[in-house]
């Protein structure tokens, strides 16, 4: 990556940016020194219809000002050596990217509460679990993180505003009424979800290369932030009882210790 930045070369990373904020600072620091952004990170929900409609809900005022947003990532299944760590950097990190992104602003506290495990999780992993975060405006986002729902791949995102909310449609593509009720298919996994998001990511980071545009999706700094927040959800996670409480006795609450955001990344 940072070879790539050195010889001015445009790249395109999955997420995560890097394996710690310290090394995806690092990587922030090489692009802003080029003068140019050279790197986009793969969160792909960015691209996702659904999602995009619901940002321009979010932010077009016809719900007043977001005061809360509701979450779920439900996955039909997770590998055995799954922990609670990597669910945190490889699911969690979708909906701390989108929270960033859907509200405008950065998450600065966190808070995971973890009920009663389900009997399909696997030893050192704490399923299901709820991440709450905490933004700089005081919206308050609560996550429902459940990997082995055995049903499929579930995922929900519900903005609510001062004057009322939206939410993002069902998976499915219709929902059939008959026979005294109503039913909608869910995705079977994230590639049945997100498949078209995957497209359109790369479509466009194509596109603004192709035309010697800077790359205009999620940045370094996005993956720097994503990672730092992911960071301090770990750090949470170990002062979190079965109870739904917290172990320090004082609310839970882990401060996201996030740099100044240079002039660079801002628009």
């Amino acid at each position: 990556m940072l070879s790539s930045i050195a010889a001015r070369k445009p790249v395109f990373c999955e997420k995560p940016l890097a394996t710690s904020p310290e090394a995806c600072w690092r990587i922030v620091q090489a692009e802003t020194g080029a003068g140019r952004r050279l790197v986009q990170v793969g969160f792909m929900r960015r691209y996702d219809t659904g999602y995009r409609a619901l940002k321009a809900t979010a932010v077009g005022g016809s719900i007043g000002a977001p005061l809360l947003a509701h979450m779920a990532h439900r996955n039909p299944s997770v590998p055995s050596t799954v922990t609670s760590e990597m669910a945190i950097n490889d699911s969690v990190v979708h909906e701390i990217d989108v929270t960033r992104w859907l509200l405008d602003e950065e998450i600065t506290s966190v808070l995971i509460l973890a009920p009663r495990r389900s009997r399909y999780a696997a030893e050192g992993l704490q399923d299901p679990m709820v991440v709450m975060f905490r933004t700089e405006s005081g919206v308050l986002v609560d996550d429902e993180l459940s990997v082995n729902v055995g049903y499929g791949y579930d995922i929900q995102a519900e903005v609510v505003g001062e004057l009322g909310n939206a939410r993002l449609a069902g998976g499915g593509d219709i929902v059939l009424t008959s026979e005294g009720g109503r039913r909608t298919a869910v995705p079977a996994d994230w590639r049945e979800r997100f498949a078209g998001a995957y497209d359109t990511e790369f479509r466009f980071w194509i596109d603004d290369i192709a035309e010697g545009r800077e790359a205009g999706g999620p940045s370094s700094w996005d993956g720097y932030a994503a990672a730092a927040v992911a960071d301090a959800c770990v750090t949470a996670l170990h002062g979190a009882s079965l109870d739904g409480a917290s172990l320090d006795g004082g609310g839970g609450w882990t401060p996201v210790p996030l740099r100044e955001r240079p002039d660079f990344y801002r628009i």
